[in-house]
């Protein structure tokens, strides 16, 4: 039996954060980037609800790529997008034997699948008049990535909930950022989406990304609430107290009106520490003798 409220719970947490960081505007055509996966179905499905729902009129395009994997079958995926009333495109293309002719078995795949179906989705964007892709990333992939980059590439980086293409012809968006796994995959399950299993990166096993799900994991059977602590942390950067000089130096600079810092009064009195013991030198405290007459 489906749970209205994890929908609900779902539905309010995606309208928050395309509010919070204004991922919807007027006249927006969205490409909802369909993999097949639970995230994807989720995204579409809630999105589906929004944007009905809007002050303003947005337009959803669904776009799956047929990447030609063994076992493929997408007959489900094709009637659940016909069903929905919106517009729909599924396009084919081999990136499967592009990807499994150019790495080993021991590579990774995701790198270079990722970046040969971005190309195809940019493309057909385009053709489409999108101006916005909405990508199915959610709270513990941005979680999974940050924990990649601190460990694995030296940087502080997550997943934003929206950022603009290198060329500058799309803004992508990730409504779901905030949406815990978990719960999309219950969901998932619960509206029996028709799921197409990936092949690819999801057939490899002992993937970094794989050990940072463990980590998590891990740490979340001692402090059940660490991942909705980790989010809150990405919301809650403290600039001063980090090493990169050019944010320092970009946070001092910043406009009065961001984050203001507070007015502390000094304080007039303060717990005294007298000495208990001294050794010689300057620092040691000057005794002075009595005079004797």
């Amino acid at each position: 039996m489906a749970d209205t409220r994890r929908e609900q719970r779902l539905y309010r947490e995606v309208k928050e954060t395309c509010e919070r960081y204004a991922l919807l505007a007027p006249g927006d055509r969205i490409m909802v980037a369909m993999s097949g996966g639970k995230d994807s179905y989720t995204l579409f499905h809630l999105l589906g609800k929004l944007v009905p729902r809007l002050p303003f009129a947005v337009e959803l395009v669904a776009v799956h790529l047929d990447q030609v994997q063994p076992g493929y079958d997408g007959a489900g995926l094709r009637a659940h997008l016909e069903a929905s009333g919106w517009p729909f495109e599924i396009l084919r293309e081999d990136t499967y034997s592009v990807v499994t002719s150019h790495l080993p078995e021991t590579a990774t795949y995701c790198s270079l699948c990722s970046r040969l179906r971005r190309g195809i989705l940019y493309t057909a964007a385009e053709r489409l008049r999108c101006n916005k892709i909405a990508l199915g990333h959610h709270r513990d992939d941005s979680l999974e990535t940050f924990l990649l980059n601190l460990f694995y590439s030296g940087k502080l980086q997550a997943m934003p909930a929206s950022y603009r293409t290198d060329d500058g012809r799309f803004e992508v968006i990730r409504p779901l950022v905030e949406c815990a796994e978990a719960d999309i995959a219950a969901f998932a399950g619960e509206q029996t989406f028709p799921i197409i299993p990936c092949n690819l990166c999801g057939s490899q096993e002992g993937l970094k990304r794989d050990a940072m799900t463990e980590l998590l994991a891990q740490l979340e059977r001692d402090h059940p609430h660490v991942r909705s602590i980790m989010l809150n942390a990405l919301r809650n950067v403290r600039p001063t107290h980090l090493l990169d000089r050019d944010v320092a130096r970009a946070w001092a600079e910043r406009d009065p009106s961001l984050r203001p810092a507070p007015v502390v009064e000094p304080r007039t009195r303060h717990a005294a520490a007298l000495p208990v013991a001294s050794g010689g030198g300057d620092a040691a405290p000057r005794v002075r003798l009595p005079v004797i007459d």
